[in-house]
Order: C-alpha cells, then sequence, then structure tokens
C-alpha cells in the first residue's frame, strides 16, 4: 500500500472534524453531481478566522477523506487568507492533496464536493454580516468549481 493510500484511508477510517455545529455561523451543502453524494459543512468564525469547523457527508472513501483533510487544511486560517488569492481554489486542492497525498484519478471528481460546500459556507457567512462585495465574490469561485465536476481536478 503506497503512502498515498495509507494517508487516504486514515482520513476515511479516522476522520477529523466530523459532527455540526449548533447555529454556526456559516453553513454550506454541496451535492456532487457526478455520484449525488452530499457534503455539508458548519463553521464558527471569531476574529475573521476559522474558529471550528465541522463536516457530515455521505459519500465514498474518498469524498469523506476530502472532506476531513480540507477541514483539517483550513482550520485556524482567516476567511480572507483562503479567499482572497488569485489562486484560492489551487491552494484548497493543494491543501486536500498534502494531506491525503495523490488522489487516485477516478476518484478527481470526488474532492470539489468538499470545497464546494467550502464556499457555500463562507457565502451563508458573509450573507449574515451583509458583505455582499464577498458574497459575489464567492459566487465567482463556485462557478470555477462547478467546472472541475466536469474536467476533474
Amino acid at each position: 500500500m503506497t503512502e498515498s493510500d495509507q494517508k487516504l484511508l486514515d482520513h476515511f477510517m479516522n476522520p477529523r472534524n466530523v459532527g455540526e455545529i449548533e447555529n454556526p455561523d456559516g453553513y454550506g451543502r454541496a451535492l456532487n453531481p457526478v455520484n449525488q453524494y452530499l457534503t455539508d459543512i458548519y463553521l464558527r468564525v471569531k476574529d475573521g478566522c476559522i474558529y471550528d469547523i465541522k463536516f457530515k457527508t455521505f459519500g465514498c472513501v474518498v469524498t469523506i477523506a476530502a472532506a476531513s483533510a480540507l477541514t483539517t487544511g483550513v482550520k485556524g486560517k482567516s476567511l480572507s487568507e483562503i479567499i482572497d488569492n488569485k489562486s484560492s481554489l489551487k491552494i484548497l486542492f493543494e491543501l486536500i492533496e498534502k494531506e491525503l497525498g495523490v488522489v487516485p484519478e477516478k476518484n478527481w471528481h470526488c474532492p470539489p464536493t468538499s470545497i464546494q460546500a467550502l464556499l457555500v459556507a463562507f457565502s451563508d457567512y458573509y450573507q449574515k454580516v451583509h458583505d455582499g462585495q464577498r458574497v459575489k465574490q464567492i459566487e465567482n469561485m463556485l462557478k470555477e468549481v462547478q467546472c472541475f465536476f466536469e474536467k476533474g481536478i
């Protein structure tokens, strides 16, 4: 078994940040159009940073492991640090890859579900704090994520 396989299985068998946050500051749900798997992400934001993050997902090994890896990678980071970069989506995919290693090509459509749910949670947060400019920025990012479902990573 390769190191990537071991990392992926570890995040699947021992997922980090599983659960819900009651009355979250941001909540996002994403449905993968390829396999119909569902991921929910809950955020608690403090001073512009992700103070706590939880996820629940109905999906395959890679979908669950990707949600675990992504939530691990973004916890403690500032929202602006994540979304104010021209390569934000690339950075989010790299966070998953850093935690999991290389995702098998046949499963490339799985990690975008977690990223999409995270961005929807960010949008929900920014709607609650009445930051329409950020909401529009995230809407554009969500359009880009949709392309990953069609093309793969």
